[in-house]
């Protein structure tokens, strides 16, 4: 028998719990299957929103960080902002998530964080502001990659076992290959 929590459908696209190492959990869509060296791999979209947390400057350009520690006091106010919008911050596996109905894009919006980026610098055209919030004297935001955010996990019986460090660095070049060649460009 499998466990239903593990694999089950939603839709027409099935759904896989990932765990990463330190057993926190992302639930994502499963896109792709990619038999490789005996495994198979999956290909998993979050089902939540992806989120990046930037220090944000006036004078240089937003610092992406990463890594924070689930109990990082800035995740903390990250989490009462979003409250106010009726949204949820997830700290899962992975990424930082967020649960709930998001608004559509001002496309007014979109265009004037995109004039003054002129330089050749492709990530101001990547990431979307959701919020921004203050944390001691220090402004933040939480954007939203515009581009897929992909997760590649390990099929073990039935589970998604996220695929870290250097088995990571073994098989996604093998995998981007292989999608390759199963979506030949027009």
């Amino acid at each position: 028998m499998s466990d239903a929590s593990s694999l089950s459908g939603s839709g027409d696209v099935p759904t896989v719990m990932v765990q990463d190492g330190k057993g926190k959990e992302l639930l994502c869509f499963l896109e792709q299957l990619i038999p490789l060296d005996g495994n198979d791999y999956a290909l998993l979209t979050p089902v939540d929103t992806p989120v990046c947390l930037f220090r944000l400057s006036d004078d240089e350009e937003p610092e992406l960080l990463e890594g924070l520690d689930a109990s990082e006091p800035i995740l903390s106010t990250a989490e009462v902002v979003l409250q106010e919008h009726e949204l949820i911050l997830v700290r899962s596996a992975v990424t930082l998530t967020v649960a709930g109905e998001l608004e559509e894009p001002d496309p007014e919006d979109l265009e004037a964080d995109g004039d003054d980026q002129d330089d050749g610098d492709e990530d101001a055209e990547t990431y979307e502001l959701l919020v921004s919030f203050m944390v001691a004297e220090q402004e933040y935001g939480l954007y939203i990659p515009l581009d897929p955010f992909f997760v590649v996990a390990r099929m073990e019986d039935g589970h998604a076992v996220l695929v870290e460090g250097e088995e990571f660095e073994r098989v996604q070049p093998r995998i981007e290959a292989e999608l390759e060649e199963r979506e030949p460009l027009d």
